[in-house]
C-alpha cells in the first residue's frame, strides 16, 4: 500500500465529470488516459480517478467491469480494479496495487498517463446480459403483450426484467413459447447495435414519439438501438450485433402481482469448465420467471 495518500475525496477529484470513452465505443477494452489522483476511500479501500475511463460503473442494472491500470512510465506498476463506481459524475476505480516497486508514489502524479485494459470476458457477458434484457423488450412488444419495461437487472447471478401490466392467466404458456420463438428469430436474424447521444427530441422520435420521465427534457440522452427495432435510453454497454447473444430460453412465466411482472432474460447456464473462469456457459442463456413474493414496480429500466 502506498505511504501517503490522499484523505480527501473532495481535494482529489477533477471538478470536471470522467469521460466516458464506452459511451461511443463500448467495444473497446484497451485504451490510454490521464491519471488525477488516489485515495483511500471511506471504506479503506483505495480509489483511482482518471480524466477519462473504459471501465463501466455499475449502474443501470449492469455489473461494473474489472481489469488493471498500468503505468507507461514503470512496467513493474499494476493497479488492479475490482469495483468501479459513478457519483457526481466522477468515476471511481477501486482496487490494489499489484508488485509495485517500493517509492512507486514519486512517479505517480497528476498528469501521467496510464493504460487501461478491461476483463474481456466479464465485459462480454455483461453486455450479452444487458443486450437479452433490451431485446426481452423488443420480444414482448412483437407477441402482443401491453408490458411496460421497468427496473432490469442484467446480473449473471439471476438477471430478470419486470413489467407492469398483465398477461390472462390462460395465455401465460403460449406466450411463453412466443417470447422464445421471437427472441431466437431476431438473434437468428442478427443486426447491428448503435449507441449515439443525441438531443431530447432526436431521442423522442427514436424510442417510438416519447421519452420515460426519468429523462429530463432539454438533455441529450445517449441512446441505444438494436437493429432496426425501436430504441431505448440506456447508458450501458451492450453486444455488436444481436446474433452475439446466441440464445435464449424462457421455461416458465409467473405473475409478480396483478399488474406487475418479472421476466428474467437472461439467466446463464452454471456450467464450469476450465476454459471458462466465471463459470458461466458461453453459448447458453436461460430466461426464467420465478414466483414471487408482492414487489412494487419500479419506474426505470436503465
Amino acid at each position: 500500500m502506498p505511504d501517503q495518500l490522499i484523505e480527501d475525496p473532495v481535494m482529489a477529484m477533477d471538478p470536471h465529470p470522467t469521460k466516458l470513452e464506452y459511451y461511443d465505443n463500448m467495444w473497446k477494452l484497451q485504451s490510454h488516459s490521464t491519471f488525477l489522483s488516489y485515495f483511500q476511500g471511506e471504506d479503506g479501500r483505495l480509489v483511482m480517478v482518471l480524466d477519462s475511463t473504459i471501465f463501466h460503473p455499475q449502474g443501470g442494472g449492469q455489473p461494473f467491469d474489472t481489469g488493471v491500470i498500468t503505468l507507461s512510465t514503470d512496467h513493474d506498476f499494476k493497479f488492479a480494479v475490482n469495483d468501479v463506481r459513478s457519483k457526481d459524475g466522477i468515476v471511481f476505480h477501486y482496487g490494489f496495487f499489484e508488485n509495485t516497486r517500493e517509492g512507486f508514489e514519486s512517479t505517480l502524479k497528476k498528469g501521467v498517463q496510464v493504460g487501461l485494459f478491461v476483463d474481456e470476458l466479464r465485459r462480454k457477458l455483461n453486455s450479452r446480459l444487458h443486450s437479452a434484457g433490451h431485446l426481452l423488450d423488443v420480444c414482448v412488444r412483437n407477441v402482443g403483450l401491453s408490458l411496460e419495461p421497468g427496473k432490469g437487472y442484467h446480473f449473471p447471478d439471476g438477471p430478470y426484467v419486470e413489467y407492469k401490466g398483465s398477461v390472462p392467466q390462460n395465455d401465460m404458456q403460449n406466450k411463453q413459447v412466443e417470447l422464445e420463438l421471437e427472441a431466437n428469430k431476431l438473434i437468428a436474424k442478427g443486426g447491428k447495435v448503435s449507441a449515439a447521444i443525441v438531443s431530447y427530441e432526436e431521442a423522442s422520435e427514436l424510442c417510438g414519439g416519447c421519452l420515460p420521465d426519468y429523462i429530463p427534457k432539454g438533455s441529450s440522452p445517449r441512446i441505444v438501438k438494436l437493429g432496426d427495432h425501436p430504441s431505448c435510453p440506456c447508458g450501458g454497454t451492450h453486444v455488436s450485433d444481436i446474433s452475439e447473444i446466441r440464445s435464449m430460453k424462457f421455461p416458465s412465466l409467473s405473475s409478480l402481482a396483478i399488474h406487475s411482472f418479472r421476466i428474467l432474460p437472461p439467466q446463464v447456464s452454471q456450467r464450469f469448465s476450465n476454459t471458462d473462469k466465471e463459470g458461466y456457459d458461453e453459448n447458453l442463456l436461460q430466461c426464467r420467471t420465478l414466483d414471487l413474493a408482492l414487489e412494487p414496480p419500479f419506474s426505470s429500466y436503465i
